[in-house]
């Protein structure tokens, strides 16, 4: 069998002019047992008549699913273009694309509306041709038509499925053209994908300041999955509707609550795929009230601590002493966390921060010249480091630098498992457990009063020349090996 096929739901929809490629009735691949057992790396290409929901061109992306076949378009891109309110979501980033596009003057345009058909990310109009790559990252259906209205701004107001049997005569050369630069890319040159065992995505930001893992770090990954049999690919917010084509997700980007990180996280964990960060672990760490009320509960020592209200503002300082730290409950990286140094600054930043949050932490202040972070991975330490504070500084990470741009970090040493303090690596070792099994960074720091625990960081940095100094290359393989027996054990082997 060859390892593509392309799905139409009746034989003439594919005419005699057209390609001579491995075409199969739809009723065939929904009834005919070779379909079914077929390996998982067949790739389909549905032109079913129609993907309304349980329609026949619906049933075979299904399907295609349910046999681990890689299938375009997928049952959650039909279902996010079936309505509006999900896919307008995907489609807010690439509105202001549109307005620099649409909204350039020209001569005798008068429109308010505009259609622009993409067949497999390819367009007829080269000034779109960015952003019709975007749509069909977003959404990859090989025929989408988009129209584009101008409200106050050019936005994009609608997209649908185009079928093949309504093309016309020169939007089947167009479609045509464009099929064929994509078997040729995608499946007639693969990445010798039939060599991997499993398909890791890591989810990053490119234009993230404060990335977890720096762009080094990020193809260390790459190298070190296609020596252990992965296959590893760099995707993007945009990427979310190609999730499903994989077997796991690595998040190296800030995760938050309200942030599309969580929602990858939960997409993957409802796809059956193997998930760092999982959305549990998501909830538990990026709240700071939480962290305290789990830590206390199981007698780990944290700095003294007062959950603040606007009603408790004022009896603050009567059980912590000055300097106290303010803290938003999900900040990350030093941002959200403040030092006051009297009644007039707790009650002016504390009012401040109560506009995005009803809680408040505030904590003593504890300082010490670094911060302790134990890698934890599958309840095993990975890497032990000291982050010293910045330059005159108190923090790690200065985001207030006055006239000097971007942001100051302080210094870091990375020591073998065995060279760090033992109590320091017990202590993070039973915080994280506390998580889960899943990938933590655990700050502690050594004071006069023993190791106290700052708190647990759901997606611990890994970047090049400074968590890998010790193991070097071993830390990006241990922890693409972590993924593979995840898998293998998720599959029962």
């Amino acid at each position: 069998m060859a390892d593509h096929i392309i799905l139409v739901e009746n034989p003439t929809d594919w005419k005699s002019h057209f390609p001579n490629l491995p075409v199969v009735a739809a009723k065939d691949y929904l009834s005919k047992p070779e379909y079914s057992s077929a390996g998982r790396n067949l790739r389909v290409l549905n032109l079913c008549r129609s993907y309304r929901y349980l329609s026949v061109g619906y049933y075979c992306s299904l399907l295609a699913e349910a046999r681990r076949h890689r299938v375009i378009p997928s049952v959650r891109t039909l279902n996010d273009l079936s309505r509006k309110s999900i896919y307008s979501l995907d489609t807010e980033d690439l509105d202001d694309q549109v307005q620099q596009v649409l909204g350039k003057p020209r001569p005798g345009f008068t429109a308010t509306a505009f259609e622009l058909d993409i067949y497999f990310g390819q367009c007829p109009v080269k000034e779109m041709q960015e952003l019709a790559r975007q749509l069909f990252d977003a959404f990859r259906s090989p025929l989408l038509r988009v129209e584009f209205k101008l409200q106050g701004k050019w936005r994009i107001a609608t997209l649908k499925a185009l079928h093949l049997h309504s093309l016309s005569i020169e939007q089947e050369e167009m479609f045509m053209a464009a099929l064929t630069t994509y078997l040729n890319r995608r499946w007639r040159q693969p990445r010798t994908r039939s060599n991997y065992r499993y398909d890791l995505a890591i989810l990053h930001n490119p234009r993230e300041t404060l990335p977890p893992s720096n762009p080094k770090a990020l193809q260390q990954f790459i190298k070190a999955g296609r020596e252990g049999g992965v296959n590893v690919e760099l995707i993007e917010k945009k990427d979310y509707g190609r999730l499903a084509e994989f077997d796991a997700l690595f998040i190296r980007e800030t995760t938050g609550i309200d942030h599309y990180t969580y929602q990858f996280a939960k997409k993957a964990e409802s796809e059956g795929m193997v998930v760092i960060d999982d959305p549990d672990s998501i909830l538990k760490c990026t709240n700071k009230v939480y962290l305290d009320e789990l830590l206390r509960t199981h007698r780990l020592r944290t700095p003294k601590t007062v959950i603040v209200r606007r009603d408790n503002l004022e009896r603050v300082d009567s059980e912590i002493a000055y300097p106290i730290v303010l803290k938003i409950p999900d900040g990350s990286f030093s941002r959200g966390v403040f030092k006051v140094n009297d009644r007039t600054e707790l009650i002016e930043q504390a009012g401040k921060l109560f506009k995005s949050s009803d809680l408040v932490l505030a904590q003593e202040f504890l300082y010490t010249e670094f911060d302790w972070r134990v890698g934890i991975l599958n309840k095993t330490p990975l890497f032990v480091c000291q982050y010293f504070m910045s330059k005159e500084h108190w923090q790690i990470y200065n985001h207030q630098t006055g006239q000097t741009p971007g942001i100051r970090e302080g210094d870091s040493k990375t020591f073998q498992i065995e060279n760090a303090p033992e109590i320091v690596v017990k202590t993070a070792l039973k915080a994280a457990s506390l998580i889960g099994s899943g990938f933590y960074g655990v700050d502690l720091k050594q004071t006069t009063k023993g190791v106290v625990v700052i708190e647990i960081n759901d997606n611990p940095n890994v970047d090049q020349g400074i968590e890998d100094a010790v193991l070097k290359e071993e830390l990006y393989r241990r922890i693409v090996e972590d993924f593979v027996w995840r898998l293998d054990r998720k599959r029962g082997k």
